[in-house]
């Protein structure tokens, strides 16, 4: 969604609790946003991620210099 001064929103969810690890819902989503262009023409990117890692999966984004 594009917003206020033309930036660009989005928000996406993983797995329900107990049944897959979250993680992989962050690398799905970024490699989905990657495919669509999410990435051209933009000065800044900003994540919101929970806190509380329970798997590497959210260090995934990092690792890649996606974050």
């Amino acid at each position: 969604k594009v917003g206020y001064r033309d930036i660009r929103c989005v928000e996406s969810g993983g797995p329900e609790p107990g049944v897959g690890c979250a993680g992989r819902g962050v690398i799905t989503s970024i490699n989905f946003l990657e495919e669509n262009g999410a990435y051209e023409d933009v000065d800044y990117f900003s994540y919101d991620v929970l806190g509380d890692v329970v798997c590497g999966g959210f260090a995934m984004p990092i690792r890649e210099n996606k974050a």
